[in-house]
């Protein structure tokens, strides 16, 4: 009988991780593409012969889509209208569509969202005072917002699929977030548990390396 796999990805991690080691952006792909490698990245940890797709779990915040103004020129700005959001949109239905794939969506925190410098070397320039705030333009900030209920809910997920004995074996695709106690749980469940940090040079807390099974990337070697 073939084990059960359920893989469970962090998709701003995953797409953060993705675009550095591919050296992409929203611009120079599309949605149907990420769609496309996410598919084929989870798919690479189930063994042929010996295991089975249950689900892909993917976890992401839909953007924010109000107005705001940039901080030098004060200029409004759509947010709704951006790259990122146009992306995403369509990038939800590519994911939806997927045969095995489940979309969980968080939120982001509107409350605690603001502008921050691109750029730590400017920012570090900036308290100093090598520079000035007249140094500075609008392409030198992004606005960020905080993740709100993503680490819960693959908390959730991991416990429930433990818990029900859904799947015999899970693949976290994460980085070096606070998921021992569900890792924990699921490996006292009798589950396999797989860590993919998408960066095998990543260093990973003692306290998550002991409850992980495995620690492994699907990524393809850098060419040397």
């Amino acid at each position: 009988m073939t084990k059960k796999v359920a893989i469970l990805v962090d998709g701003n991690f995953f797409i953060r991780q993705h675009f550095a080691y591919f050296k992409k952006t929203y611009e120079t792909t599309t949605p149907k593409e990420i769609a496309k490698c996410i598919q084929t990245h989870c798919l690479k940890h189930i063994k042929k012969g010996e295991e089975e797709l249950y689900r892909v779990f993917y976890y992401d915040c839909k953007p924010l889509d109000k107005k705001v103004h940039y901080p030098i020129s004060n200029t409004a700005l759509d947010l709704s209208k951006t790259p990122i959001c146009i992306f995403k949109t369509q990038f939800y239905k590519e994911l939806v569509s997927t045969p095995c794939f489940a979309l969980r969506l968080g939120s982001l925190n509107e409350k605690d969202s603001y502008w921050k410098l691109r750029d730590r070397k400017k920012y570090a320039d900036l308290i100093k005072g090598k520079i000035s705030h007249k140094d500075l333009s609008d392409e030198d900030f992004v606005y960020y917002a905080k993740q709100k209920g993503v680490d819960m809910k693959i908390g959730i997920d991991i416990a429930s699929l433990a818990l029900k004995k859904l799947v015999d074996k899970i693949v976290l695709i994460s980085g070096d977030s606070d998921f021992v106690p569900a890792a924990k749980l699921a490996r006292v469940e009798g589950l396999h548990f797989v860590l993919d940090p998408m960066n095998m040079g990543q260093y990973i807390k003692e306290d998550l390396r002991e409850h992980i099974d495995w620690l492994t990337t699907t990524l393809p070697k850098r060419q040397s």
